[in-house]
């Protein structure tokens, strides 16, 4: 179900997040090549590479991963499968646009509190990553974006259920 329902509004500080997204993809895509061009030159010419180049890369395909679902929510373009389409009556679909942004919500916190946990036992066992970071810095993502994802699931889903509570209120009116 993509469509204008499932579409947040591009002003305020969701227009600021979502050019902040779009940004930290286009220099993290751009970084990968370089890196990844970079470590294919230096093994063709001198037969080895940069060792902190290659976990770096795992990391940043991670990223992308993530920021770039994260934007996709924000423009209803994320993996969504539409078994009801054309089947239901016009009148239920906004209601299962609603139930569908409630379960998504559902699960994105679930994956918050998941990740939480995770980055949680990352800091306690500790560990060095790519760039001398720890470990945590990197998988911090995880909470992050699906933290960001259960906000923008929250915010789909009041204005379903404002939009929904609007409708009826406007057609109880025109019945009497």
């Amino acid at each position: 179900m993509t469509g204008p329902d499932n579409q947040l509004p591009a002003g305020g500080i969701l227009g600021l997040l979502d050019l902040v997204e779009e940004k930290l993809l286009c220099l993290m895509l751009t970084a990968m090549i370089v890196l990844a061009c970079l470590q294919i030159f230096l093994r063709y010419v001198y037969s080895g590479g940069l060792l902190w180049i290659d976990p770096l890369l795992r990391y940043l395909v991670l990223w992308c991963g993530l920021v770039g679902a994260l934007s996709a929510t924000s423009q209803g373009k994320h993996i969504a499968l539409d078994l009801t389409a054309g089947r239901l009556p016009p009148a239920i679909e906004p209601w299962l646009t609603l139930l569908i942004h409630l379960f998504s919500l559902l699960a994105s916190a679930g994956l918050t509190w998941a990740g939480g946990l995770f980055l949680r036992g990352e800091i306690e066992a500790g560990g060095a990553g790519p760039l001398a970071l720890p470990l945590w810095f990197w998988n911090g993502i995880f909470p992050l974006v699906f933290g960001l994802m259960t906000m923008k699931y929250l915010l789909l889903f009041s204005m379903q259920a404002r939009k929904l509570l609007a409708g009826n209120n406007h057609t109880n009116c025109r019945a009497s």
